[in-house]
């Protein structure tokens, strides 16, 4: 899927990658998608709950392995 950013969180862990995710979010202007690459499991309850909660939409979200993947569009004006 197409993305004008990535975020690697490997290796990292809760919470960590949200709030690097949250950095990131606010670099990109709106409509844009953010790819995160993470490896904790904690990533498939928090970073929907991200998204919920500040109107972001999660368009993808992938697993493989030990490794998750999530594409995330940063919301409109």
């Amino acid at each position: 899927m197409e993305h004008q950013a990535i975020l690697d969180a490997t290796d990292l862990l809760c919470p960590e990658p949200v709030m690097m995710l949250h950095v990131e979010m606010r670099k990109l202007s709106a409509k844009e998608i953010l790819k995160v690459i993470a490896t904790d499991p904690s990533t498939t309850r928090d970073i929907p709950k991200f998204c919920q909660f500040l109107g972001h939409k999660l368009t993808k979200q992938e697993q493989e392995g030990g490794t998750y993947y999530y594409w995330i569009e940063k919301k409109g004006p």
